[in-house]
């Protein structure tokens, strides 16, 4: 299959493609930089010589994105949204302008767009959307996703999990804290946290390109969320860590500040279940947070 990817030059999309390479597919990566062959260039806001990678495409997949690793001052709120409705709309104009387009089109999403959930999960059925700015950010990515059918495409957005992997992401930076021993609780420690190890990202990526009958949202995570708190002391266990401080929310606050981040990535209580997933037939190689962590340690 030849299989496009845009923005695919982060964490998820390197391993995206390495993923898909292996499997014998050719990939194609849309990316402001170009530093390998089988990139093209595209500014993620207009049209190009970009758009012919799609004629004849089995898949698109949009990873685009400012990184929501920021603070959320106003020039980063800005940001963060226009470059997710903006790759998504030029998407579906050159998606438009195609006689053959892609199969399927999967758009990235985040499983943020539910509520803070303690003990409810949250479903694609069941899931409670609710209203400040990352759960915002999400229903407008979403809505320019979804506001136009073209009826030979399929479109599913990927309502992604934190990723757990060692190239990238949030497990490199847990990692780095618990060496320096501290690795305790977050805050109360009670928020769950909904994670899914990156080889199962890749694979399910996969599964439902392959899987014509999965329409519409879908919740990309592993099937047991987990207290922060005991996320943390399993981590420090099989990194034989002996203790980990804990860290107030004052703290987290300050020290938010002046790394550049927002405390919410790692308080809010991600609850989420993959439940289109489990019931399509998707079997996870990773289902619970010690074989993800174990491997990733290997």
């Amino acid at each position: 299959m030849k299989i496009v990817i845009a923005g695919g030059s982060g964490f998820l999309g390197n391993a995206l493609e390495k993923y898909l390479i292996e499997k014998k597919h050719q990939v194609i990566i849309l990316s402001r930089n170009q530093t390998k062959q089988n990139q093209v260039y595209w500014d993620a806001n207009s049209l190009g010589n970009w758009v012919s990678e799609l004629e004849n495409a089995d898949v698109l997949i949009n990873m685009t994105g400012k990184s929501v690793d920021c603070r959320y001052n106003e020039g980063n709120r800005k940001q963060i949204l226009a470059s997710r409705i903006n790759s998504t709309n030029v998407l579906q104009e050159a998606i438009d302008k195609c006689k053959c387009p892609p199969k399927v089109w999967l758009n990235a999403s985040s499983a943020t767009i539910y509520i803070h959930a303690e003990t409810q999960l949250m479903d694609e059925e069941k899931g409670i959307i609710g209203d400040d700015f990352s759960m915002n950010i999400c229903k407008a990515w979403e809505a320019a996703f979804f506001k136009k059918e073209n009826t030979n495409v399929r479109k599913v957005a990927l309502r992604t999990s934190i990723v757990l992997g060692n190239d990238g992401g949030a497990f490199q930076k847990i990692k780095a804290i618990s060496r320096l021993g501290l690795g305790g609780k977050q805050g109360h420690g009670e928020q769950m946290m909904s994670w899914i190890h990156i080889e199962d990202f890749c694979r399910a990526v996969e599964y439902i390109i392959n899987d014509e009958s999965i329409v519409g949202a879908i919740n990309i995570t592993a099937p047991t969320p987990v207290k922060n708190t005991d996320f943390m002391q399993q981590l420090r266990k099989l990194m034989s860590i002996p203790f980990g401080l804990s860290s107030p929310v004052f703290i987290l606050e300050l020290a938010a500040i002046f790394i550049g981040t927002e405390t919410e990535l790692l308080l809010k209580s991600r609850n989420v279940y993959p439940k289109k997933l489990l019931e399509s037939g998707f079997s996870f190689k990773f289902p619970n947070h010690t074989s993800a962590i174990q491997n990733l340690l290997a």
